[in-house]
């Protein structure tokens, strides 16, 4: 086969230098034939367009032919050429096609219409399908989105541990981390295990946030910001959540509540923004195959104010909805953890458009928020405290962002960690943030994945991880 430079197929479809050969080389996507000439779909991934190759069957061998089968690798020597078809300036006329990896006929791709829980069994092959292809592409350009984003405002990209003793959200749902014999485990006098012979000499775990590295990182950088995996072992098998998920998150210093809230719009908007900008074929293709309002919904994020809504008046707004007859299937009492279908009520029914929900009751936020001066007044009665925490909600979503000022106080911080039985042995480190020169900061988390939910319209989280972790799957 004559020895040409490859073309990828993004820039192939590009051109108008028709005469011109060219290669190209990629997957077939389909094949077809009619009166002694064939026509293939050629695929690299760098597009969402296939570019089309016509062959004459008398120029090509038979068994070269046969081996021309969906999913097959093929490398294709041919003419650039304008074409006749719709849909397509430009296909190549082949002129020599090489058989790189022929494809079995066993090919998991080949049926039709293959459903999203089919094609996770299959998660190392469907990134090859049109829908994956885009959504990984999509993927790609956010994580570019945010890097461009936190060093246009000078924030530094912070590398924190991803094996640590600590829990960041108490909660106790942590993978161990152990080079420890689990067939001979040696234990003290109570049974509880000893972990001086393991190898970092104390109980580790991967984990669930860089959160607390964050702060100490902000208090010495001013502001910076986090951008790897986490890991919760939560026995959920819902299509909001994921064992390995990786997360944003920004820390900064000398922030207050109303510019962290001005800093999470602003930088949700960007994202959403790039991948109007940079992701427009495969927007185009999701918004036709996957959900039609895609498009619509994404220039409305950019184009509205986002509501600042105190939980008190969210929830006043949603028993009033229930007295007019809304039902929901969770109840949304004073000091109750709003659940998704809440959320979505005030961002797609009543406002129509994102909220930032603020100021939670505390006893359902971490211990390390900021306790707000003053207590609310819900139906003429002075409730509990309430943090500066703040939630940004989304349509389709729910919570996409999580984030909070910190308590910098150490006194008031010990306080609430005494009274929440916390176990803080390990976490000497964080304390001293509040001892040696602390300041007012605060930053916000932002899972990854529902990020792309929200710009790909897909509707299982499992579906925008290319390999998703989750309760009894770990597979490729």
């Amino acid at each position: 086969m004559e020895n040409i430079r490859r073309t990828k197929i993004v820039d192939v479809l590009k051109r108008t230098d028709y005469g011109q050969m060219v290669n190209v080389k990629g997957w077939v996507r389909s094949k077809r034939g009619s009166k002694g000439i064939f026509f293939i779909a050629l695929n690299d991934g760098s597009t969402i367009k296939n570019v089309q190759i016509v062959g004459d069957d008398a120029k090509f061998a038979e068994d070269t032919i046969k081996l021309i089968t969906t999913g097959a690798c093929l490398s294709v020597n041919g003419t650039l050429v304008e074409s006749p078809a719709a849909g397509q300036a430009s296909e190549i006329q082949a002129v020599e096609i090489e058989v790189l990896g022929a494809c079995d006929n066993s090919y998991p791709l080949q049926k039709k219409g293959a459903s999203w829980e089919y094609l996770r069994t299959v998660a190392h092959m469907r990134p090859r399908t049109n829908t994956f292809g885009a959504v990984f592409r999509i993927r790609h350009n956010m994580a570019m989105a945010i890097h461009s984003y936190f060093h246009q405002k000078g924030f530094f990209y912070f590398h924190t541990p991803l094996i640590t003793a600590s829990d960041c959200e108490g909660a106790g749902q942590m993978f161990q981390v152990t080079t420890k014999n689990l067939y001979d485990l040696k234990k003290d006098e109570n049974g509880s295990i000893i972990y001086d012979d393991d190898f970092f000499g104390k109980q580790s775990s991967l984990t669930v946030s860089g959160q607390l590295e964050g702060e100490l990182a902000a208090t010495a950088l001013g502001q910076i910001y986090t951008f790897g995996p986490t890991f919760r072992a939560e026995n959920s098998n819902t299509p909001r959540h994921l064992a390995e998920f990786w997360m944003v998150e920004p820390e900064v210093a000398f922030i207050d509540m109303n510019d962290l809230m001005d800093l999470e719009e602003d930088f949700i908007k960007y994202c959403v923004k790039w991948a109007l900008d940079n992701c427009k074929e495969d927007l185009e293709f999701l918004n036709k195959m996957v959900d039609k309002g895609l498009l619509e919904r994404l220039n409305s994020v950019i184009n509205t104010e986002f509501v600042r809504l105190p939980y008190t008046k969210g929830i006043e707004i949603l028993q009033e909805a229930i007295k007019n007859g809304k039902k929901f299937e969770f109840p949304c009492n004073w000091g109750d953890d709003l659940a998704s279908e809440h959320e979505r009520y005030l961002v797609e029914e009543y406002f129509k458009k994102p909220v930032i929900m603020t100021n939670y009751p505390k006893a359902i936020k971490a211990f390390y928020m900021k306790i707000d001066a003053e207590k609310p007044v819900f139906n003429g009665q002075e409730m509990e405290e309430t943090v500066q925490g703040t939630d940004v909600l989304f349509p389709q979503i729910g919570e996409i962002i999580g984030g909070s000022v910190r308590e910098e106080s150490y006194d008031k911080l010990i306080n609430e960690i005494e009274t929440r039985g916390i176990p803080m042995k390990d976490m000497w480190w964080y304390l001293d943030t509040r001892k040696y020169g602390t300041c007012p900061h605060g930053g916000f988390g932002l899972g990854f994945e529902r990020l792309i939910l929200f710009v790909t319209g897909m509707q299982n989280i499992r579906d925008v991880i290319p390999f998703p972790r989750t309760p009894g799957h770990a597979d490729f």
